[in-house]
């Protein structure tokens, strides 16, 4: 089935996906740092029994995967997938993951907390991931009686979650502003309105990719609208300054750009080998190219799924024997360059 990253193609916007998480925890149970195996397999047992009639219920066909019996690469790719934490990604202990097909949906069990529910869309979308969350988390409900407080809210693992229980973002897409001298700065300026913007892949002041995440600090005191208006907002206002960065830049420098976007363009369809870095960097400039019409592709694309698909994991998987790192290169690029359309006839000037 397709993956929901994948259904969107040669969108202009720069807004990528929404996202909202819930965090439950089970009254019955202690938190899952203080279950010792047993009580946690048994815990993991009764939940998916409870929720066998989940596919009838959503609409949608789910799977169950054991996390402590999974392969590592498995995991890192569930990772890179957004499906996991990198916590989690290295968790040993009993855990498990039911997830929808076309991976919107997901709940991961004895994690953090005992159930951490996750809904994922396309786009500026996150009205319609809580709404689908808030119907899931009413089904968690009836099954088992969730460790709630009348006075703090949601009882979580982490104090931070506490209340509402709930984390919403939105990742954009900054090429521009990622550029200006000012954008550390800015970033930084993003707590006073509670949010929290970070990059989604590199360490440091790298961020490879040019994609940021906007997600809420606060879970206590807050309703979940003033959440999602608050994040939604927040990106909202990034992705206005973001187009009005990039129409002053293609009014003042419009040669300079497209100079950038066809020669990114021209080494992911023709390089032999790329590393992350690399790939992250000139898919970043060939999106930015595409969204401002400076680029044609011939046909669909989605660069968000090209993203994905070029990080290790998810690439190893597309392997029939383990890769080392120059044969991780050399695959990449081949990835890159299957996937990656040609322009439309009369676009490569």
């Amino acid at each position: 089935m397709t993956k929901w990253f994948e259904e969107v193609k040669n969108d202009p916007s720069n807004i990528v996906s929404s996202r909202v998480r819930l965090s439950r925890n089970w009254e019955e149970y202690r938190f899952p740092s203080r279950l010792d195996g047993e009580e946690a397999r048994m815990m993991i047992s009764r939940l998916k029994r409870e929720f066998r009639d989940l596919p009838d219920r959503d609409g949608r066909d789910y799977e169950y995967r054991d996390l402590d019996s999974m392969e590592q690469l498995d995991r890192t790719a569930l990772r890179e997938r957004r499906l996991l934490s990198q916590t989690l990604a290295k968790k040993k202990t009993p855990g498990g993951i039911l997830c929808s097909e076309d991976e919107r949906v997901s709940m991961v069990l004895n994690a953090d907390d005992h159930i951490r529910l996750q809904v994922l869309e396309p786009g500026l979308a996150l009205e319609e991931c809580y709404a689908r969350a808030d119907r899931l988390d009413d089904y968690i409900n009836e099954k088992i009686p969730y460790a709630f407080s009348e006075k703090y809210g949601y009882l979580t693992s982490y104090p931070t979650n506490v209340g509402t229980g709930m984390k919403a973002s939105v990742i954009v897409h900054l090429p521009s502003m990622a550029a200006s001298r000012r954008f550390g700065e800015l970033l930084g300026d993003m707590g006073r309105f509670g949010t929290t913007v970070r990059g989604v892949y590199g360490r440091g002041t790298e961020n490879f990719g040019d994609l940021y995440e906007i997600v809420n600090q606060k879970t206590l005191g807050v309703t979940e609208q003033e959440i999602l208006d608050l994040v939604s907002n927040v990106a909202g206002q990034l992705s206005a300054q973001e187009r009005q960065i990039r129409e002053k830049s293609l009014e003042k420098n419009r040669l300079m750009r497209e100079d950038e976007a066809y020669k990114s363009y021209g080494i992911l369809r023709y390089a032999r080998r790329l590393s992350l870095k690399e790939a992250l960097t000139y898919l970043s400039h060939v999106w930015a190219g595409i969204a401002d019409g400076l680029l044609k592709p011939a046909g669909p694309v989605s660069m968000y799924a090209l993203m994905i698909g070029s990080q290790p994991a998810n690439l190893q998987k597309l392997s029939s024997r383990p890769l080392n790192k120059a044969e991780l290169e050399t695959a990449r690029g081949e990835f890159l360059r299957n996937s990656l359309p040609p322009l439309e006839e009369g676009d490569a000037r």
